[in-house]
């Protein structure tokens, strides 16, 4: 997706939490992307936090992180400057907001709770006109309480100035979805439960806790993975085509798929399941058990792989199980957004082999398109064999969080998150959470480089 560079003034982006992992992994790096690829665009950089830093220490860390990118920009020193401000102190957040202009975007690299506290602290008077506020998610811990920090963000500005960030919809594979269903006539026909049998979107990774207990073992592979990121995958295959592709338009075809979308049969005992990685390699890297992990309350019970079932009950798309999973410390992980076609209803007599339905396949990272079709056998034209036709799609001209800034930059939140939407993320996943608190869906265990527990592939 491209966005028109910023003309005229800088933008000013304010950065709370600037000293943090975020910012200086992603937030820092996918800016000097940006910059680098929108050269017209003018950005003023705030960075603020507890930390003692100066101006210089701010843009020398700056400089580092924008030379991570594969043609780095060049850094206007002046267009930089660090304010020390405790989120946590309204009277130092008011002195910062005082003193700079209308417009700004105060994007919020704190752990989300904090986000909260600080938006609570603050009047409407106490922000320039024009501010936009961007959160990192969670977006609260269930629908009662993300439904409370949309009251308390829509009492500061209008939801078109709030921007709930899930990088995915910056992914470049999510977005080529819009392409593929969008603008082929071969796929457009086809897209619904006429067609298609069952959808898979799976988020598998080998990385393991990687020293982020504080907020992982709170959250699990279920709210850190499906009830964010992989819901939203789910929306943008799902949805009906909106009349453009504008803030108005697209979240609200995502939003409802939302809230049509339910976990599969109602019931959350046989439609989701959980595990915990123990011990084991991945590649050449050890893990221990996740509950060996530093700062791992063992008795929380915290899962790392996730699965679930849903159905989005529409005319396009009942009867259709959409399969999410996501799971840590993976030996050979996937990460792709599966679509599987029924089969032909007929085959003639005489043709041998399989003539299963058509899989369409988005890989994410790098992206890759594929599609796996039955065709004549190259010795005996009426034997059915396999085939996959491939389209490599590249890793997109910009990272999911430059697409994501550029968005905020430029004040368009097609790519945000609307806050019914985050509410009925949580109201997807309550049934589910509810018996995982009950203990009636059990914590399974799998080694650290395997693709699971054992019983899990052939279940379904």
């Amino acid at each position: 997706m491209q966005h028109e560079a910023a003309q005229g003034d800088a933008t000013t982006l304010v950065v709370f939490g600037v000293c943090g992992d975020l910012s200086a992994r992603l937030l820092l790096p996918a800016l000097g992307q940006l910059l680098q690829r929108e050269s017209s665009r003018r950005v003023s950089l705030i960075g603020a936090d507890r930390e003692d830093w100066s101006d210089e220490r701010l843009r020398d860390v700056v400089s580092s992180s924008f030379s991570t990118t594969d043609a780095a920009p060049a850094v206007d020193r002046t267009a930089i400057a660090y304010r020390q401000c405790d989120l946590m102190n309204p009277d130092q957040v008011r002195e910062l907001l005082a003193a700079i202009p209308a417009n700004s975007a105060l994007y919020f690299a704190v752990p989300p709770s904090v986000a909260a506290a600080a938006c609570a602290a603050l009047d409407p008077d106490d922000l320039p006109a024009g501010t936009l506020l961007v959160l990192e998610k969670p977006f609260g811990t269930d629908q009662r309480s993300a439904a409370e920090l949309n009251a308390t963000l829509a009492r500061l500005v209008p939801e078109r100035q709030i921007f709930r960030v899930d990088h995915f919809l910056g992914r470049s594979t999510t977005l080529n979805l819009l392409g593929a269903r969008f603008a082929n006539r071969l796929l457009a026909p086809v897209w619904s439960a006429e067609d298609i049998e069952s959808v898979e979107i799976v988020y598998d990774e080998r990385l393991g806790l990687e020293g982020r207990a504080g907020y992982y073992d709170h959250a699990g592979a279920m709210d850190d993975m499906i009830q964010s990121h992989l819901l939203q995958v789910l929306a943008v295959l799902a949805m009906e085509e909106p009349a453009a592709l504008n803030e108005i338009d697209f979240r609200e075809s995502t939003t409802a798929v939302l809230r049509a979308t339910h976990v599969w049969g109602d019931d959350p005992l046989s439609s989701s399941r959980r595990a915990r990685y123990t011990a084991g390699r991945v590649g050449d890297v050890r893990m221990p058990d996740y509950v060996d992990e530093p700062g791992v309350d063992r008795e929380r019970r915290t899962e790392t792989l996730a699965e679930a079932t849903f159905e989005v009950r529409n005319s396009r798309w009942a009867g259709v199980p959409f399969t999410l999973r996501s799971g840590k410390a993976i030996g050979e992980p996937r990460q792709v957004v599966e679509v599987r076609f029924r089969p032909v209803r007929h085959l003639p007599s005489g043709f041998t082999g399989s003539a299963d339905g058509a899989v369409l396949r988005f890989w994410l990272g790098p992206d890759r398109m594929d599609l796996e079709i039955n065709v004549n056998g190259a010795d005996d034209p009426l034997e059915l064999e396999r085939t996959t036709l491939s389209a490599e799609l590249g890793e997109g001209a910009l990272r999911a969080y430059a697409e994501v800034l550029s968005s905020i930059l430029d004040g368009d939140p097609m790519l945000a998150v609307r806050g019914d939407a985050a509410e009925q993320c949580w109201r997807i996943l309550e049934p589910i959470a509810a018996v995982w608190e009950r203990g009636d869906v059990p914590l399974e265990d799998y080694q650290a480089g395997s693709a699971g527990p054992a019983d899990w592939a052939s279940s379904r």
